[in-house]
């Protein structure tokens, strides 16, 4: 199946957008937005989905499509969305958490995997970190 992300946000700033752009772009992907506070259907849905006005919200979509082809993992109710890999979403996600993510829908290989922390970048390799 072809595929694409689409990252559910807010106009305004947020760190945890700020974060989800940063690793797309670093990671030189392509990604689609839907502005929860510019179109009433995205707001709704990213409730319905996450309990919250949770965002970033990512998904994996079908080309073209702003929906997941497939229903989420769901939440304990009024568990937080942050950071949970639900399948084709994740919300809020942390450097590390959206990479992990990413690698395990094929847009980004294994050798690419970092995460930001502290004054350097982590490497994860076969489960290890090493500071590069």
């Amino acid at each position: 199946m072809a595929k694409e992300i689409v990252m559910y946000l807010r106009t305004s700033p947020c760190p945890f957008v700020t974060t989800a752009k940063r690793v797309l772009n670093e990671h030189a992907l392509d990604y689609r937005e839907v502005f929860i506070d510019k179109d009433a259907d995205a707001r709704q849905r990213v409730l319905d989905w996450t309990g919250f006005l949770s965002v970033p919200t990512i998904i994996v979509a079908e080309p073209g499509d702003i929906l997941p082809p497939e229903t989420p993992a769901p939440l304990a109710k009024g568990a937080s969305p942050r950071g949970i890999d639900r399948g084709i979403m994740i919300t809020e996600p942390s450097f590390q958490e959206l990479e992990t993510w990413l690698h395990k829908h094929g847009f980004i290989p294994a050798d690419a995997l970092t995460s930001a922390c502290c004054e350097g970048k982590i490497r994860y390799t076969q489960g290890r970190g090493a500071l590069l």
